[in-house]
Formats: structure tokens, sequence, C-alpha cells
């Protein structure tokens, strides 16, 4: 595999041909981002075993949202049974990234006790609702952040490493360390990437908080409602910008 190093403004504009794939397909994307939550929200409440599935089959998953960006990519259309693409070959090679993202995802969060003395990992784990929702966020919160930045190695071994066993037949170890070397090359790409999704993701929160103030009193739900929409909108480009990283920065032609 061969990496090419791209200038930081390519990183920029990812989130964008990611939104214009989604507008290709709008309706093939919903389709599959809807089924997505439901079906890990589900297996995620069988108790002990849903949660550590999940995991595992997330990379796989993942490689059905590259098949469904590189159809929205040829103007082709994205298609619900294109989520189930990972799972039609080198199956034994993408739970064996599961289990590494597994790892990581249980390492990141154990560690957020650093952070919070627990409190994140109580929250999880408890089948009660806490009596005062506002309070327990508050004292997450720390966890939350520290969660999120002990995740970040894992997200970089991630973030290649399906698509490159699924569609190059790369063994999972050395996926793995492609993925983190493309990363290290266009770190400065990344890094204009995260910018970009940061500020949508502000504009999005942004545009609910001004619809709710106005809105008279009582009535501010109206605009809250607009959040899973949105969310909705924005998980297909964010899926979406994933391929054209993949495709802006390994030089090798998709097989499959």
């Amino acid at each position: 595999m061969k990496a090419r190093v791209v200038a930081p403004m390519h990183g920029a504009r990812w989130l964008a041909e990611g939104w214009r794939m989604f507008r290709a397909s709008p309706l093939g994307w919903l389709a599959m981002v809807f089924a997505y939550l439901v079906g890990t929200i589900a297996l995620s409440a069988m108790p002990l075993i849903g949660p550590v599935a999940v995991s595992v089959l997330v990379p796989a998953l993942s490689v059905g949202f590259m098949a469904a960006s590189r159809a929205a990519a040829l103007s082709q259309r994205v298609e619900l049974h294109m989520l189930f693409a990972g799972f039609r070959e080198r199956v034994p090679q993408q739970l064996v990234l599961g289990g590494v993202y597994f790892l990581g995802f249980a390492a990141a969060l154990a560690g957020s006790a650093l952070f919070d003395d627990g409190a994140l990992v109580k929250s999880l784990l408890s089948a009660a609702p806490p009596e005062d929702p506002e309070a327990a966020a508050a004292a997450a919160l720390p966890g939350l952040l520290g969660a999120a930045v002990l995740y970040l190695p894992t997200m970089i071994m991630l973030w290649f490493a399906p698509v490159l066993v699924a569609w190059h037949g790369v063994a999972p170890l050395k996926a793995l360390f492609y993925s983190v070397a493309a990363f290290w090359l266009n770190w400065r790409a990344f890094a204009a990437y995260g910018l970009a999704v940061g500020l949508a993701l502000l504009a999005v929160a942004g545009s609910v908080i001004a619809l709710s103030s106005l809105l008279p009193e009582g009535a501010a739900a109206g605009p809250r409602s607009l959040v899973l929409p949105l969310a909705l909108a924005l998980l297909p480009a964010l899926f979406a910008s994933y391929y054209a990283s993949y495709r802006d920065v390994f030089e090798a032609r998709e097989g499959g």
C-alpha cells in the first residue's frame, strides 16, 4: 500500500465531499443510518454480550458505509443491503479488527475514571436513571472528555484498516500499521478535517439554540425535535467523509 501526503486543505474538503455523496442518494443513506442506529441500539441493550458484539461488528459495518460512499461517488444508488458489504468477504479478519476496536474502546472507557472518579462508568452501568440528571451529566463530563482523548489512538488505527482489509486483502496487523502511518503522514489534513467537523457540529447546535430562543416559552421543544433529523443528515456526511479521506490518501485503486 502506498499513501499519499495531501495538502491540509484537502482535509477541510472531506466533509464537504461527504455531504455531496449524501445528497446524491439521500433516501438510501437515511435508510442505512436509521437501520444502523436501530440495530446497534437494540443489540447494545442485551446484557453483557450486547455492547461487546456491537464493538466487534463496528469495523465490518464501517465497510458497508464505505461501499455506499463509493456507489454515491460513482452516481449510483445507495441501497440498504450495502450496509452488510463488510460481512461478505474476509469476515474473520474484520472480526480481528473488531476485537482491537473493543479493547481500545474498553481501555478508553476504563481510563475515564482517571478524570471523573468513575462517574461516567457508573452512569453507563447503572440500570436506574439518576435522581439529578443534570448533576450526573456534569460529574461525568470530565470523564467523557478524557475518554475521547484516550480513544484517539484506536480511532487512528481503525480509520483506514477495515477498508484496507476488505478491499485490498491486507492482513489486519498490517492494515492497522498502514492506517497509523497514513494518519501520521497527513496529520495536518486530519487536523483541518477535525476543525471542519467541529465547526459543523457547532453550527448545528447553534441553529437549534437560535430557533429555540425565537419561540415563545413552552414551545422550545419544537426546535429541539430537529436534533434527530439534523443528526440523521450529518451522520451520512460523516460516514461518507471517511471514504473521501481514503480516496484522497491512498493511490491504490479499490478492489471488489
